[in-house]
């Protein structure tokens, strides 16, 4: 029996982050949180990429974009949807949950999904970095982990 482990090990590493700029007062500290953890990890400051985006419905397309660039080893998306009054936060989260994810199956490109969908303006603060972690900063081991076990199955 063969068992696969990813590491942490971000050397050499170049990673896109994909961040929506809506709620930016919440996703600036996912970015903070995402690339504080990929130099902790051995990823270099020149090798990774962050692209605004206006919200996180328009995650998807550029998250497609550098995946298929061939440019980069992974990809994190980062966004924060609040619940409001209208059916807006379901499609919205919707739209961005299922395009991030067809990024990843159609590229192989190992994309993490750091779109905080939230019920209320407490819980994306508390996911930003307050109370329950940071959100980004858990996306960026996620995909080092990731990007090791995607290297180490294209190699069996």
């Amino acid at each position: 029996m063969t068992t696969f482990n990813g590491n942490y090990d971000g050397k050499g590493l170049k990673i896109g982050i994909v961040v929506a700029r809506f709620n930016d007062f919440l996703t600036s500290r996912l970015v903070t949180g995402a690339q504080d953890m990929l130099l902790q990890h051995g990823v270099r400051a020149d090798d990774i990429d962050i692209v605004w985006v206006p919200g996180a419905f328009e995650i998807p397309l550029m998250a497609q974009k550098l995946a298929k660039s061939g440019r980069y080893d992974g990809l994190i998306t980062l966004g924060a949807v609040i619940r409001g009054e209208t059916a807006h936060f379901d499609y919205i989260c919707s739209g961005v949950t299922q395009g991030v994810a067809q990024v990843e199956l159609e590229t192989g490109v190992p994309t993490m999904f750091g779109v905080l969908t939230t019920e209320n303006l407490d819980q994306a603060i508390n996911r930003a970095g307050v109370k329950s972690g940071n959100k980004g900063a858990d996306c960026a081991l996620g995909v080092l982990e990731m990007v090791s076990l995607n290297t180490q199955l294209d190699q069996i």
